[in-house]
């Protein structure tokens, strides 16, 4: 299985209802692509300090590499990945992307 882990720095202007609309907007990409499994989202809770400013973040689970291939590729990953960009901090730079094997 791959886990797929993402950590975001939202705009500040952007609103606690966008950025669950947005998370909503991840999940459903389940119905449309084989082999993902699960999300959990939200707010960093560790109480360490060593988020560097990346206060958000959700991880999805994929069946296999191929599947997170598929789901990388995927349309609908593209327009959602977009509306996931416009609201964070320098766009591409307010994100981390990390992929483990579980």
């Amino acid at each position: 299985m791959i886990r797929h882990c993402v950590f975001v720095r939202f705009r500040a202007d952007v609103p606690e209802t966008e950025r669950n609309e947005i998370y909503a907007d991840l999940a459903a990409l389940r119905n449309v692509v084989d082999g993902f499994l699960a999300i959990s989202y939200g707010a960093n809770v560790s109480p360490e300090g060593l988020h560097q400013g990346f206060r958000d973040g959700f991880t999805m689970d994929f069946v296999d590499e191929a599947a997170r291939d598929a789901y990388l590729v995927h349309p609908a990953h593209k327009a959602t990945g977009g509306r996931l960009l416009a609201a964070l901090e320098g766009g591409r730079d307010g994100l981390i992307v990390f992929d483990l094997v579980v």
